[in-house]
C-alpha cells in the first residue's frame, strides 16, 4: 500500500523558518499534481501550495512571498520552504498528490498523515 510519507515538521518561533518534505514509501508509476494542504484547530482544511508536474505553482494569498513550494521528479518528493513563519501558520499540514502507481491504472488522489507546524515564541 503506497503512503505519502512527510517529515520536517516542528516547534519555531515567530519569524523562523521550516521545510517540509514529502514522498511516497513505495514504488510508483508517476505523480502528476503535488502539494500541501494545512488545517487550523477549528478550522477547515485549506490548500496552501500545489506544483504540477511541469512545476506551475499556485499559493493561498496567506503565505505569497513566505512559502516556496518545489519538487524533485527524479526523487518524486515534493517540498515547502516555509520563511516569515508566523503564530497563525500553526497547523497541521498535509501532503496531497495525485498518484498513479501502475502504468494501465487510474491516477488517484493520497493524503499523507499530516505534520504538525507550532509557531510560537
Amino acid at each position: 500500500q503506497v503512503q505519502l510519507v512527510e517529515s520536517g515538521g516542528g516547534l519555531v518561533q515567530p519569524g523562523g523558518s521550516l521545510r517540509l518534505s514529502c514522498a511516497p514509501s513505495g514504488y510508483i508509476f508517476s505523480i502528476n499534481t503535488m502539494g500541501w494542504y494545512r488545517q487550523a484547530p477549528g478550522k477547515e482544511r485549506e490548500l496552501v501550495a500545489r506544483i504540477t508536474k511541469s512545476a506551475v505553482t499556485n499559493y493561498a494569498d496567506s503565505v505569497k512571498g513566505r512559502f516556496t513550494i518545489s519538487r524533485d521528479n527524479a526523487k518524486n518528493t515534493v517540498y515547502l520552504q516555509m520563511n516569515s513563519l508566523r503564530p497563525n501558520d500553526t497547523a497541521v499540514y498535509y501532503c496531497n498528490a495525485d498518484l498513479r502507481i501502475t502504468w494501465f491504472g487510474p491516477s488517484s488522489e493520497y493524503w499523507g498523515q499530516g505534520t504538525q507546524v507550532t509557531v510560537s515564541s
